[in-house]
C-alpha cells in the first residue's frame, strides 16, 4: 500500500464530530474528471496528474473535496472517528442566548 493509499482526509463537522475519508476516494473522483486529458484513461490521469498533485500540496486534496464533491457522494465511504463533545448545559444555562416570548 502506497503512502497516498494510507492517507485520510479528516473533516470536523458542525456538531464537532470528526470523519475520515480515504484520500484515494477524492483522488479517483478528480482523476475521473480529468481522464479526457489522458485519452479517457482514469488510471493514467490518477498516476500522472492527480497523485503527484496531491502528494505535492495537501491543500489540493481539500480544495477538490470541498469544491467538487458533496457529502452525500462520500458519506458511505467516510468513517466517524470522533464523537462530538457533550454540550455543557450549565454554561448554556448561565451564558446561552435567551429570550422571553
Amino acid at each position: 500500500m502506497s503512502e497516498m493509499e494510507r492517507k485520510q482526509y479528516i473533516v470536523t463537522m458542525p456538531d464537532g464530530s470528526k470523519w475520515a475519508l480515504p484520500v484515494m476516494v477524492i483522488a479517483r473522483d478528480r482523476a475521473k474528471n480529468y481522464a479526457d486529458e489522458f485519452d479517457g484513461d482514469v488510471e493514467r490521469s490518477l498516476a500522472e496528474d492527480t497523485l503527484p498533485l496531491f502528494a505535492e500540496e495537501s491543500y489540493e486534496i481539500h480544495d477538490w473535496a470541498a469544491n467538487n464533491m458533496n457529502w452525500d457522494e462520500v458519506c458511505d465511504e467516510a468513517e466517524k472517528i470522533e464523537e462530538p463533545e457533550a454540550p455543557d448545559y450549565q454554561e448554556g444555562w448561565v451564558n446561552g442566548h435567551w429570550a422571553v416570548e
